[in-house]
């Protein structure tokens, strides 16, 4: 069942997250990247963002997020680098984000099922390009994001603890 984030999710959100970062050696940052999880209303409140989970049997095994925003200036699918930060996206007003499957329930749909979630909200609030940034290990994801009709468009280095390089897509909606 896909359904919003309600207070509460949080431990089962960060099981289901950690779960993927144990599986490729990824740093856990609490107080940093993933400082988020931990006060899911507080970080996701509607209209301009939104979180989903995915729960089987009452536990949380998957998540995903909207993130809506203002147009990126440049060209459509044009990677810019905005007062010298991280790479983003030109021509998008949403983000995918924080699609994370727990390694325990691959295979069932979740990912696409939370995905199309995020694309119909965008989709009902106006949106016409979406920007989705994804670590490069995450291959099962990209072959997801490439079939709904994503096109890479580039790289970037996240700047994290572990390194981390991103494939950037761009959606149109």
């Amino acid at each position: 069942m896909i359904r919003p984030a309600r207070t509460g999710d949080e431990a089962g959100v960060i099981d289901a997250i950690s779960a993927v970062y144990r599986e490729y050696g990824f740093s856990w940052e609490p107080e940093g990247y993933h400082a988020d999880l931990y006060d899911l209303a507080k970080h996701y409140p509607p209209p301009d963002q939104y979180f989903w989970v995915a729960e089987l049997e009452g536990r949380v095994v998957a998540t995903g997020a909207l993130d809506l925003h203002s147009r990126i200036p440049g060209a459509d699918a044009e990677l810019i680098s905005p007062d010298e930060g991280l790479k983003r996206i030109g021509g998008t007003d949403c983000g995918l984000e924080r699609v994370y499957v727990h390694p325990d329930f691959r295979r069932l749909g979740l990912g696409k099922a939370l995905t199309m979630e995020a694309i119909e909200e965008a989709k009902a609030r106006g949106c016409r390009a979406m920007e989705i940034w994804s670590d490069v290990k995450f291959t099962m994801a990209h072959s997801l994001y490439l079939g709904l009709g994503a096109q890479m468009v580039g790289t970037r280095l996240l700047g994290d603890v572990d390194d981390s390089t991103e494939y950037g897509l761009f959606l149109l909606l």
